[in-house]
């Protein structure tokens, strides 16, 4: 039986989506389409009626700006945002601001599936000649966060939005949903798409987990998001 709502939000596009690069903790705003895909968000969530009582995200621009638009559009701005960095993205190590379908090409398509979204595979480690190496390591994971901060807030009967990364939301599917670490890979879930989840007393789905919105264009992006990871083919 149904008791409590939580939904998740993988943030609107970022400058790096869009050029079809590992983002992961490097400080990325959102690309125009990003913005847009944030405010129709919002804009969604507030024709269908829901209100939230607090936000969480991570402490990357792209989820925190994510928030704030859709908060905005909702006409709900007072609602406070938590920030953590245990919500941000995977650590992509070595690959961070490589091209994905680059590294199909180099590395087959399953192996950078496999880096991209697996449980228990690591990506190649980042060394101290990374461009990125000093943005990411002079900043300041996720289940005790989870159990510590948010899982309270739902009890208490507040309705939460997690806006966060596809990763950092593909990790809590798993453990509510019950997902193994083989299928946790096969699950996509494309930018600026609420997901709704029911949970029971003890916080696990009862329902399957609902896209909300337009289904047609939620299947055009999730195979947008699909075919990033894709070699692309020779001309």
């Amino acid at each position: 039986m149904s008791r409590y709502k939580l939904f998740l939000l993988r943030h609107g596009e970022g400058a790096w989506n869009k050029e079809n690069r590992f983002c992961s903790w490097v400080d990325q705003k959102l690309s125009d389409d990003g913005v847009k895909e944030a405010h129709d968000c919002g804009k969604l969530l507030r024709e269908q009626g829901y209100k939230f009582d607090i936000v969480f995200t991570s402490i990357l621009s792209r989820s925190i700006q994510t928030a704030w638009l859709v908060l905005e559009a909702m006409g709900q701005e007072w609602v406070p945002v938590v920030k953590s960095w245990r919500l941000n993205e995977r650590h992509y190590g070595a690959l961070i601001g490589l091209n994905r379908a680059e590294m199909a090409s180099v590395h087959g398509e399953e192996k950078v599936k496999l880096w991209r979204r697996s449980y228990d595979v690591t990506p190649p480690p980042i060394d101290v000649d990374h461009p990125y190496f000093r943005e990411i390591y002079n900043d300041r994971r996720l289940l005790p966060y989870w159990n510590n901060t948010v899982v309270p807030e739902i009890k208490e009967g507040r309705t939460v939005l997690i806006s966060a990364h596809g990763n950092s939301c593909r990790a809590l599917l798993k453990h509510l949903e019950g997902i193994s670490n083989e299928d946790i890979a096969g699950v996509t879930l494309p930018t600026g798409i609420p997901v709704l989840l029911e949970l029971d007393e003890n916080l696990r789905s009862v329902k399957p987990r609902q896209l909300l919105g337009d289904q047609a264009k939620i299947q055009a992006a999730i195979k947008k998001v699909e075919d990033q990871g894709k070699a692309k083919p020779s001309v």
